[in-house]
């Protein structure tokens, strides 16, 4: 999400005080919905095909709907294509208005009915409570019962807005801020529950509540693009502990933040995905999340199902670390080390997803631990250390699966920046996912940015590459 530093800070500030259906047809044993954040500013798709191979991952997941971020850089021909990809998917889409960007405002009810009245009633259209779903980034203070005139239908609306907005004419409300903060969307130590409690709290019910749900937030932007921003929240074991925070809430709808908000570096979706580049390559390059799709399949299962722990019918290790240590210097970085960096600990994260108790031994550099994991899913951590990356399982004495990362840590500057962002990989390996040129990426290098993201990763296809300037 494209926010300015004092824009996010106001925001939390408020916080601290297919066929056509009438209905989604849920997957799951209880009334509880997933839904993943897609940006729909970073890609501009020639049909609706193009959209195919991520929603079946999503699918695939268990997520069952996207919300297709409107901002001022959408048409409705993308979004026609991605309701249109997604009814030929079998997933479900809905509308997030973005009021962040300038192309909506609260002032103008009638521009925000008029879009879902063009998508309403397409197959695709999430409905709950047989209305049309509809959400938003920002926008308090938008008057509903004018969106519904203009839309020519009644909404469920579960706008991002603020603990102590208006809530007249909304079904509830989606809480945005997904990480650890200072309680005014600065880096610090208070964790999302916080919000989840605050939210609940106030709207009578967590049956009203979306939650956020995210991996990961680190964002490295000079003064090559509007929106300068330099900060990391403390992300560490964040994944693993918010999805069992979840658990046992039991929220009525979680939204993963994001699938591929690749700029803030909080995706789960693949970065081999066409989109275009703001500059934001040098640190996504040979950085793939799959893996922590991956590990919430078990997760958006139990919670489906209403179950407060996972039920693990696939073994795995799920592993993730930055690509430095956070002492280094970057003497050729101007924006400096991100506000927040601090917080951020010198540990490689390995969840182990067993079916029985089992021996997870983890190498980083010149560090080695074995832990003793319990059968289900279980957080472990070994301090950083600079080179090759190990990980292995054994029941007894019988080695399951073993695996070297294909990053190694290193103490010098990825394409000469900070960059904070975490490497995920799994044991046994996913398929690869890497960063390729398909025509629609153009990065955009700051001068004295000597940075030109290309293949490094052994698992890259041969000639794969973002281009720069």
């Amino acid at each position: 999400m494209r926010l300015s530093l004092s824009w996010i800070i106001g925001l939390l500030t408020t916080v601290g005080d297919a066929a056509p259906s009438n209905a989604i047809q849920p997957r799951q044993a209880t009334n509880r919905y997933v839904f993943a954040h897609y940006m729909m500013g970073i890609v501009n798709r020639q049909n609706a095909a193009s959209y195919e191979g991520e929603f079946n991952l999503a699918k695939a997941a268990g997520i069952d709907a996207f919300a297709l971020n409107m901002g001022p850089d959408v048409s409705n021909e993308q979004l026609g294509y991605a309701y249109d990809g997604a009814a030929r998917v079998g997933i479900k889409v809905f509308i997030s208005f973005d009021f962040n960007g300038g192309l909506f405002s609260v002032n103008d009810p009638n521009a925000v009915g008029d879009r879902i009245k063009a998508f309403k009633d397409k197959p695709a259209q999430l409905k709950i409570d047989n209305k049309p779903f509809v959400s938003t980034f920002a926008g308090p203070g938008l008057n509903v019962a004018a969106v519904e005139a203009a839309a020519g239908a009644d909404i469920f609306f579960l706008p991002n807005w603020y603990v102590g907005n208006d809530k007249t004419g909304t079904d509830g409300f989606f809480n945005w801020a997904g990480w650890p903060s200072d309680g005014n969307n600065n880096p610090g130590t208070n964790p999302p529950s916080a919000g989840d409690s605050a939210y609940v709290d106030y709207l009578g019910s967590k049956d009203r509540y979306m939650a956020p749900v995210s991996p990961w937030f680190s964002t490295h932007y000079g003064d090559w693009v509007s929106y300068r921003k330099n900060w990391v929240f403390q992300s560490n074991d964040l994944w693993f502990t918010r999805w069992n925070e979840i658990l046992k809430l039991g929220p009525r709808f979680i939204e993963i933040v994001t699938w591929n908000d690749f700029g803030e570096s909080a995706y789960v979706g693949p970065i081999s995905a066409q989109h275009n580049d703001d500059g934001h390559s040098k640190w996504i390059n040979d950085m793939p999340h799959g893996g922590w799709l991956e590990m919430a399949k078990p997760y958006i299962a139990a919670y489906k199902a209403g179950a407060t722990s996972i039920s693990v019918t696939e073994e795995k290790l799920v592993y993730w670390y930055r690509p430095t240590p956070k002492g280094i210097t970057c003497s050729g970085d101007n924006l400096g080390k991100p506000a927040g960096a601090d917080l951020m600990t010198d540990e490689v994260f390995v969840v182990a997803l067993l079916k029985t108790a089992g021996t997870v031994t983890a190498t980083s550099g010149s560090n080695t631990k074995s832990f003793e994991a319990p059968a289900g899913a279980s957080l472990h951590k070994l301090p950083m250390g600079v080179g090759t990356q190990k990980f292995s399982l054994k029941h007894g004495s019988t080695e399951v699966f073993s695996a070297v990362s294909e990053r190694d840590i290193v103490n010098t500057c990825p394409c000469g920046i900070y960059n904070f962002n975490a490497y995920v990989g799994t044991v046994p390996a996913s398929a690869p996912d890497v960063l390729v040129d398909n025509g629609a990426i153009g990065s955009s290098v700051p001068a004295g940015y000597q940075c030109a993201p290309k293949p490094s990763l052994p698992i890259r296809a041969a000639g794969a590459k973002a281009t720069g300037t």
